[in-house]
């Protein structure tokens, strides 16, 4: 077949796509690009340095009438978005969890975008329906949960939170589904309970949900930020007495702020005493589990009703692919499932439709990057990646405890530090020392962040303005710590 002519600027066709030999060139430039970038990350400042309404100014108000070359578009990725990123995927990226793509990952974008599958009924993509079956069972092994668990894929730890939620809720037998939640005055106040340290995105669930803040309770912590057991059972009785119906709790494994794990082999009895769903919010430590030495992050998930993992935290899978195992498909499928003719196959019964077990119809092909980094790594190689990431914030951990200007905040149970100075101060009572530390801190923590050689990020715990340090890219050596421990201490110095 004759091929059409080639436009050797790169400016699209009068009709059609690119073609098939510009694909190739510009393919062969970009992934050329991407490795380049791989390779100078460490020359880029982490966070972007840029100021608000920066790069829009740069913008044309309008669309191009005529299509532009490719290879201009190209060079304006250079010119005006690089400058704009925070590198996610530089390896002192320390800030909030700190996450990364990879080789075998990007592949897999690559593929999935070619492929462009809409999985939302098996017959549109058997490919994307099956593979997601046997690689999400694949990580289940790797994690050591049981096979009572059935996995499904969504975009992020947000939605798979609430689509367990709202499993939960279908479960309560209120026909919500059917006559929803407002204008009735038969239905009770449902209350789902999570600590204080847990994820905002469990609120926004409920919100979302129609439970409304008013049906979500927080528990108190202890001394180590993981949810108070006693505090629940207590905070379930009471609710109970007054005519509520506690219907779920969400303990996590891996908070936000300090990484905490809560006890969830305490919590599981008591959700089974009172017949509720118990969901377990892994999405950052979740992945820890293939190391079998950390397994017991997760113990007392045998007994819990669903569980949510975040491959792109800290399995090195691009952006965006969150999983949630589940013990009650049929729930979840109950509470979403809506069938109309057009989207009615023969083999219907015998197959699983993603479309069935959640808010979208069209679902990504994402299993396809997550199967690819599993073959390529291997069980071995993922353990082995992660297991350096805990070394190395054991070893962070330990100049912290050795100095006599900084301290912990909280245990360190994976790869995430929390810790903050507190040199000397010329103060004498505590709430003072505290307010001078804490503007302190914060001080040092953008002087660091404004060198452009690594990004922290910052929480408070106990009312104390703490400095986070999280490990989890793919790229990150002991030489990007100790960096970040050397910049630490040279801003304090300064600034002190």
């Amino acid at each position: 077949m004759k091929e059409a002519p080639h436009l050797h600027d790169g400016t699209a066709p009068p009709s059609g796509d690119m073609s098939a030999h510009e694909f190739r060139r510009f393919g062969y430039e970009l992934i050329d690009w991407i490795s380049d970038y791989f390779e100078r990350i460490e020359d880029l400042p982490v966070l972007s340095q840029i100021n608000p309404g920066d790069l829009k100014a740069q913008l044309p108000s309008s669309a191009p009438q005529k299509g532009e070359p490719m290879a201009t578009i190209i060079a304006d990725v250079d010119r005006l978005i690089v400058p704009a990123l925070t590198h996610w995927s530089h390896p002192s990226f320390f800030a909030y969890f700190a996450t990364s793509t990879s080789a075998p990952g990007i592949f897999g974008e690559l593929l999935s975008a070619a492929f462009d599958n809409k999985a939302m009924l098996w017959r549109t993509s058997p490919a994307s329906t099956e593979l997601e079956e046997v690689t999400l069972d694949w990580l289940r092994q790797m994690m050591g949960l049981d096979p009572g668990y059935t996995g499904i894929i969504y975009d992020t730890a947000s939605v798979s939170s609430m689509h367990a939620i709202a499993a939960a809720r279908e479960g309560v037998e209120q026909r919500i589904r059917e006559e929803g939640m407002s204008g009735r005055t038969d239905l009770p106040l449902l209350r789902v309970y999570v600590s204080e340290q847990s994820h905002s995105s469990i609120e926004k669930g409920v919100i979302t949900l129609g439970l409304g803040q008013r049906g979500l309770r927080k528990i108190p912590t202890d001394a180590e930020f993981r949810m108070n057991a006693r505090a629940l059972a207590e905070a379930i009785e009471e609710d109970k007495s007054q005519g509520m119906v506690p219907f779920c709790v969400v303990a996590t494994v891996g908070t936000t702020s300090t990484s905490s794990i809560d006890p969830v082999k305490e919590i599981a009895p008591i959700c089974e005493k009172h017949a509720m769903w118990l969901h377990v919010d892994a999405a950052y430590a979740g992945s820890a589990a293939v190391v079998p030495e950390l397994r017991y992050i997760l113990a007392g998930c045998e007994r819990a009703d669903s569980v949510a993992v975040n491959p792109h935290k800290w399995l090195f899978t691009p952006f965006d692919l969150s999983v949630l195992y589940c013990r009650h498909m049929d729930l979840l499928r109950r509470a979403f499932s809506l069938v109309p003719e057009y989207l009615r196959t023969p083999e219907q019964e015998r197959v699983r439709n993603g479309s069935d077990y959640g808010i979208q119809l069209g679902r990504r092909f994402r299993a396809l990057k997550l199967w690819m980094i599993i073959r390529y790594f291997g069980h071995e190689g993922l353990a082995s990646r992660i297991r350096e990431h805990c070394r190395l914030a054991k070893l962070f951990t330990s100049w912290v405890e050795e100095s006599p200007d900084w301290e912990l905040m909280a245990p360190v149970p994976l790869s995430l530090v929390c810790f903050r100075a507190c040199p000397q101060v010329d103060v004498v009572d505590e709430e003072s020392r505290n307010a001078r530390w804490d503007a302190l801190n914060e001080e040092v923590m953008h002087a660091v962040n404004r060198t452009g050689k690594a990004f922290l990020s910052h929480t408070r715990l106990n009312d104390k303005l703490t400095l986070r340090l999280s490990i989890g890219n793919i790229r990150t050596a002991e030489r990007h710590i100790r960096q970040v421990w050397e910049l630490l201490n040279e801003k304090l110095a300064k600034l002190r």
